[in-house]
């Protein structure tokens, strides 16, 4: 395996515009029951093939996985809030099948968590600094990778940039952000199984 050219030394991430970043993760609880958990860990490559089967419908920018000793997380970036929630609840995407089994499988099996998080970003209202690091790591793999002196030395005058400059594109298109509307849960009918746990 070759190794990744690496840029720097410092170096920023610079996206336009509002995005969303999702965060997920399994966790195995209990190594031996291989067959309890296994499935789990296999079904993330189908969620990260249907995610980008299509980056125009779905909006994902770009994924990563780590992996650790106990199990997987993954961070995926989407244009939109709106892209995130409409690819979750597509009944016709594998990952949909998918997590609709584990509920029913993992009902009361606490050999392996699953967990996720997700966040909207406001244009302009983030930070990111990478120094010696592939130009593909992050949100800059998302969005662009930039020298750090075009969006900031410190952490704070990196979103000052940020946000002085989503001033300017609402003031030029004269425009207001309106809050999001909360969307429907469809992809799980109510009743479903505890899903505390997702």
């Amino acid at each position: 395996m070759g190794r990744k050219p690496v840029v720097g030394p410092r170096m920023a991430a610079e996206i336009e515009g509002d995005f969303a970043v999702f965060m997920t993760g399994m966790r195995v609880n209990n190594f031996f029951k291989v067959n309890r958990w296994l499935p789990t860990f296999w079904s993330m490559g189908g969620v990260l093939k249907a995610m980008f089967a299509d980056q125009e419908a779905t909006g994902a920018l770009h994924a990563h996985a780590y992996w650790g000793n106990r199990g997987a997380v993954m961070i995926a970036y989407f244009r939109s809030i709106e892209h995130l929630e409409r690819f979750a609840n597509n009944r016709e995407l594998a990952h949909s099948k998918a997590l609709q089994d584990y509920f029913r499988r993992m009902k009361d099996n606490s050999v392996v968590g699953i967990w996720h998080e997700s966040y909207v970003v406001r244009n302009g209202e983030y930070e990111a600094v990478y120094n010696h690091m592939p130009v593909a790591t992050g949100l800059a793999a998302a969005g662009e990778c930039v020298p750090v002196s075009r969006r900031g030395n410190s952490a704070s005058a990196r979103r000052a940039t940020g946000a002085r400059a989503a001033a300017e594109a609402a003031a030029a298109s004269g425009s207001d952000v309106d809050p999001l509307a909360p969307v429907v849960d469809e992809v799980f009918p109510r009743g479903a199984a505890d899903r505390s746990v997702a």
